[in-house]
C-alpha cells in the first residue's frame, strides 16, 4: 500500500537517483533514503555522490524484488520506482528488460512509470536498428530472453513466449515524465511523445511555476502508440513501423493524463492554485484527464478553513480535497488506449 493518491502500490526494483533539475531540489526520496539507511534498511546502505545524491541513495538494482508482482493476485495500479528513476543512465539495459518482462507477465496490474529521463526511455523502448527490424524489436527480444529459463538474465517464475503473448507497447504500462516548470516541459514532453506507451502522462509536481501546455497536450502529427509519427497520415492511414492505425491525429490529445501538485515538506516552494486551474482547463480542452494531487505545504499553511489553516486541521501537504476550492477538486484517470 502507499499514501500516493494516484496509485495503489509501489514497486522499487531500483533505488537511488541523482538530482538533474529544479524539481529535484527538495527530493522526498533522498530524504527518506537517509532515514532508512539510519534504520538499517538493506536496500539503502550505499551512498550516492554527495554533489547530486546522498546517504543511502546511490543508484542500486535489486534483482530480488523482480518477482514481487508475480505474487500479487488482486489487480492494482503500481507505481514503478517511487524511490528511483527506472531510466537512470546507470540502470543496465538487461535489467530494464527484466522489469518489462515481469510487467508483461502480469497483465492484471497497471504499471505507472515516471521518469525525468524520457530521452533514454524513447531510445531504449523505441529505438530502431540498422538491420531493418521494427522499432523496439531488440528490446522485446531481451524481454523474451529474461523469460527463458537457460538465460543468464532469467527471472524465476516467468514463462517463455512473452514476445508472442503480448503486444507492443505493453497495454498495461503507462509512461510519464515530470515537468516542474515550462523549461522542462519544453525539453521532456517531445521525448515522451517518441516513447512507445499505451498511456502517456505528465506529473506537474512539484509545480514551481506556471505551465502553458495548451499546444504540448495536442498532437501536431499523426502519432502511433509505438512511438512512430507521420506528417501525412491521410495518405498513410497505418503506421509504417508496426502496421497499426494512428492512435493520435493532429488536434487530438497527445498526452492522456496530467497530474498536478504543489511541493510539500521542508523548503517547499509556493504554489499558486491558479496554476492548477489553468492546467485543468488546458487538459480538458485537449482531452487529457486532470488529477489534482495536492496544493502543497505553503498553501496549507496559508489557506484558512473554519478559522484554522489547512495545516492546523492536520493536512500539512494540502492533499485533502475537502479543504480545496470546489473547482480544483478534480481527480480523473485516463481512458486506457487499446493496443492491438
Amino acid at each position: 500500500m502507499t499514501a500516493i493518491q494516484w496509485t495503489e502500490q509501489t514497486w522499487n526494483p531500483t533505488t537511488g537517483c541523482d538530482r538533474i533539475s529544479d524539481g529535484c531540489d527538495n527530493c522526498y526520496a533522498m530524504t527518506m533514503a537517509k532515514r532508512l539507511k539510519g534504520m538499517g534498511s538493506a536496500k539503502y546502505q550505499t551512498d550516492g555522490d554527495p554533489r547530486t545524491s546522498g546517504p543511502g541513495f546511490a543508484l542500486t538494482t535489486h534483482p530480488d524484488t523482480l518477482t514481487e508482482p508475480l505474487r500479487w493476485k488482486k489487480p492494482r495500479k503500481v507505481f514503478v520506482n517511487s524511490m528511483s528513476d527506472l531510466f537512470h543512465a546507470r540502470v543496465p539495459r538487461d535489467f530494464l528488460a527484466q522489469v518489462f518482462a515481469v510487467m508483461a507477465a502480469t497483465p492484471q496490474h497497471t504499471y505507472q512509470i515516471l521518469t525525468k529521463r524520457p530521452e533514454r526511455a524513447a531510445r531504449i523502448l523505441g529505438g530502431g536498428c540498422k538491420c531493418g527490424h521494427p522499432n523496439g524489436e531488440h528490446f522485446r527480444a531481451s524481454m523474451e530472453w529474461a523469460a527463458t529459463s537457460h538465460s543468464p538474465t532469467y527471472v524465476p517464475g516467468l514463462e517463455h513466449g512473452i514476445y508472442h503473448r503480448t503486444n507492443w507497447p505493453l497495454p498495461n504500462v503507462w509512461i510519464g515524465t515530470s515537468v516542474e516548470n515550462q523549461k522542462y516541459a519544453d525539453l521532456r514532453i517531445p521525448a515522451l511523445l517518441k516513447t512507445p506507451a499505451a498511456v502517456r502522462f505528465l506529473s506537474c509536481e512539484p509545480m514551481i511555476g506556471p505551465l502553458n501546455l495548451g499546444k504540448a497536450l495536442r498532437s501536431d502529427l499523426y502519432r502511433c502508440s509505438c512511438g512512430a509519427w507521420e506528417r501525412d497520415g491521410d495518405q498513410h492511414p497505418r503506421c509504417a513501423d508496426c502496421g497499426r492505425s494512428w492512435s493520435w491525429k493532429p488536434g487530438s490529445s497527445a498526452i492522456d493524463w496530467v497530474i498536478i501538485g504543489g511541493e510539500s515538506g521542508p523548503g517547499a516552494r509556493p504554489f499558486n492554485p491558479q496554476w492548477a486551474a489553468d492546467l485543468i482547463e488546458d487538459s480538458r480542452r485537449a482531452g487529457a484527464a486532470p488529477f489534482v494531487k495536492q496544493l502543497g505545504s505553503v498553501w496549507a499553511r496559508n489557506w484558512t478553513v473554519n478559522g484554522k489553516t489547512v495545516a492546523a486541521h492536520g493536512d500539512t501537504k494540502g492533499g485533502d480535497p475537502q479543504y480545496w476550492p470546489a473547482h480544483l477538486r478534480v481527480r480523473e484517470y485516463p481512458a486506457e488506449q487499446q493496443v492491438a
